[in-house]
């Protein structure tokens, strides 16, 4: 706080080399120049400090905010799943938990201005790279399958089957020699080929069912929390008028 509050304006801090050498050893992001998770926390961690810097918050507010979009994103990437509502929803907890006073629950440090801007800044710059964020902090998610059939004889290994061909011989009938002499040996069909192909087929549908549900689920999703910013960001530029003269 002390290297924030040498810096005279928010162009002087955003140059300022210690600041970021701080955060960098505060929260061991030291190499961050080959490490992009550590070049990405460490530009969240320089922007917060700096939107305090440019809204004049006091050491206790800059503290505060801090915490709020550390906790926050950490909620988010808990979690390879979607889970920007619950993150969100966490995130206006937090906020309220800052605005209103009702100790021992609560304390008001921030203004409701002050609530309303940083509202508008972290879903501005957090929750608009919601996804990039997840992209870059948690694993992907794959699924393997593997099928096992109730009933049917498992398919010995293909290493024993040579060591075993290459030590036994297997008598050959004189039918099977004439086929294999003239070259016209029928095609031997599996008996458990119509089943695995059944299977398959059932298989490959259901999967572009539970595919298409998955995407369906996922645009729905992504709607709803657009209107969500859309209807935030109109009551945000929407004109503070006198709704506080009514108070019991």
């Amino acid at each position: 706080m002390d290297l924030i509050d040498k810096a005279q304006t928010s162009d002087q801090l955003k140059r300022w080399p210690p600041l970021s050498r701080v955060l960098a050893e505060q929260f061991q992001l030291q190499d961050w120049e080959s490490d992009p998770r550590a070049a990405i926390l460490l530009d969240l961690y320089f922007y917060t400090m700096q939107f305090s810097r440019e809204h004049n918050f006091t050491r206790e507010q800059s503290s505060a905010f801090f915490a709020i979009v550390r906790d926050t994103h950490e909620a988010c990437v808990e979690t390879p799943l979607p889970n920007v509502e619950e993150c969100y929803h966490y995130l206006t907890e937090l906020l309220f938990c800052h605005a209103i006073r009702r100790p021992p629950f609560s304390i008001d440090l921030f203004s409701q201005e002050q609530l309303a801007l940083i509202s508008d800044y972290v879903v501005n710059t957090y929750f608009r790279h919601f996804k990039l964020y997840k992209y870059a902090f948690t694993p992907q998610v794959r699924l393997d399958i593997s099928l096992s059939y109730v009933g049917l004889p498992e398919p010995e290994p293909a290493a024993e089957l040579g060591e075993v061909g290459d030590s036994v011989k297997v008598p050959v009938s004189p039918v099977e020699e004439e086929e294999a002499e003239s070259g016209t040996t029928a095609p031997s069909e599996s008996p458990t080929a119509p089943l695995r192909e059944y299977i398959s087929a059932q298989l490959c549908q259901e999967l572009a069912q539970l595919r298409l549900a998955m995407e369906e689920q996922l645009r729905a999703s992504e709607e709803q929390f657009n209107t969500k910013l859309a209807l935030l960001e109109k009551t945000s530029t929407s004109p503070k008028g006198g709704g506080r003269g009514h108070r019991k």
